[in-house]
């Protein structure tokens, strides 16, 4: 109705005031009474604040709806009445826009849900924290790889590694390092990458961690390997020849003496030279044919198999060599039932390697004790252990047991340990180590 609209409202509102002034004026000017005048005066009043109150209400609707957007709060309705199309206008603007608000505040929670379920699913944990060391984001990997259930700062990192800590606070925008971890029997490699940036005014990083032991481990196998065929071939093209020749000079030199009476002085030096050079030569050309087998691993036949059945044949073949030690040697597996699923030929290799290098460890040793453990790790993986309470190995030989050729054991070759780590590189698993001298040692095979 036209009187609802809100120009014929502020109209005749104002029409009114002005005959009630009217009104008044007149009253006072012709009657010595003042109730007359008194309640026209009331009533104008009346109509002045009523006026001013209906005049602000779009004022008053406007910074509500303001206000709204600046506390995100998207749920207000429109409350302008039926007051003309001028409100209507209003209105429906209002909701227009709320409903876009709403909108793009739904967008971007859809946004962040998804850019957070991207991040907790990436394989490399990535872990997000501000100037003052609060960690904002930690994601399933990272959680996976430091065993964290949880994360607020990063100095609760120190438990675990202080060196981390304080890596991770120094790095600058696009620099890395690598850091070592040792998180119970495992050692880790760690490869940190750091981004560094400003939100809202608060330096904040990303940091991202890998493990490249392994890769590592790996490309230093591979270089051993390229070494060791170039010298072995080296070695058998320059000694075989040399043991043939020296051969072939001695049975000459036997042919042509035996037409030849009396011998000749120093022949016997020169036969007894001759068969050194032979002797030598032949020896360089086993030894180094033995470091073949180095380099000529066969691919992993892959089985399921329980490991009861990998344990009871190697502990049958060296009890009674561990016996006539004096050495206790037992078996633990942990559940019975496990299973793995590997190349049992190989593996039976690299334990019986492990295992006769533990009781040559052990020999005259009182109490000697070796164990053949089997168990699950922490992250659900089976977990070999060969466990002796010998000597030990000082730690800073416990990595160079590795390196091919290398060995603290006298006759020893140096290429079983190397063998047996590349053995369970080709199974996807490691060879690690952990000893503690006089107490402990642990070789630990990991799948």
């Amino acid at each position: 109705m036209i009187f609802k609209r809100y120009r014929f409202q502020l109209v005749a509102r104002s029409v009114l005031l002005v005959a009630s002034g009217i009104l008044l004026a007149y009253l006072v000017s012709w009657t010595d009474r003042f109730y007359g005048p008194l309640a026209v005066a009331l009533a104008i009043i009346y109509q002045v604040v009523a006026l001013v109150y209906y005049a602000e209400k779009a004022p008053r609707d406007i910074t509500r709806f303001l206000e709204s957007i600046r506390q995100a709060d998207f749920s207000q309705g429109a409350t302008t009445g039926k007051r003309g199309p001028l409100f209507d206008q209003l209105s429906t603007a209002y909701v227009e826009v709320m409903a876009e608000f709403q909108r793009i505040r739904g967008e971007k929670e859809e946004h962040l849900r998804y850019l957070q379920t991207v991040v907790q699913h990436v394989g490399i944990a990535l872990i997000s924290f501000r100037s003052d060391d609060t960690v904002e984001l930690i994601n399933t990997a990272a959680k996976r790889l430091l065993d964290l259930r949880h994360l607020k700062n990063i100095g609760d990192l120190a438990s675990l590694s202080m060196p981390l800590v304080q890596t991770l606070r120094r790095l600058e925008s696009g620099e890395q390092a690598v850091v070592k971890v040792v998180l119970e029997d495992q050692e880790l490699q760690l490869a940190v990458y750091a981004t560094r940036f400003r939100l809202r005014g608060e330096t904040h990083a990303i940091v991202s961690l890998q493990d490249i032991r392994g890769e590592l481990e790996e490309k230093e196998m591979e270089a051993w390997q390229r070494l060791t065929r170039v010298l072995t071939h080296e070695i058998m093209n320059s000694a075989a020849p040399i043991a043939s020749l020296a051969a072939t000079a001695n049975r000459l030199l036997d042919a042509h003496l035996s037409e030849v009476s009396p011998v000749p002085e120093g022949i016997e030096d020169t036969r007894e030279a001759l068969a050194a050079i032979e002797r030598r030569s032949q020896a360089l050309v086993h030894f180094t044919d033995s470091y073949r087998s180095f380099t000529r691993i066969p691919t992993p036949q892959f089985e399921v198999f329980p490991v009861r059945a990998l344990f009871a044949p190697v502990h049958r073949l060296l009890r009674v060599q561990a016996e006539e030690q004096g050495i206790d040697f037992s078996t633990h597996i942990m559940p019975e039932t496990l299973e793995l699923t590997a190349d049992e030929g190989l593996l039976e290799q690299v334990l019986i390697n492990l295992l006769l290098n533990a009781m040559d460890a052990l020999a005259g040793r009182a109490d000697a004790r070796l164990e053949l453990r089997a168990r699950i790790d922490r992250h659900g993986r089976a977990l070999l252990q060969v466990v002796d309470n010998g000597p030990g190995i000082p730690p800073e030989l416990q990595e160079r047991i590795f390196v091919p050729f290398f060995t603290t054991r006298e006759g020893g070759s140096g290429i079983g340990l190397s063998l047996s780590r590349q053995i369970m590189r080709l199974h996807g698993g490691s060879l690690s180590v952990r000893s503690e001298p006089e107490v402990e040692t642990v070789f630990i095979l990991r799948f």
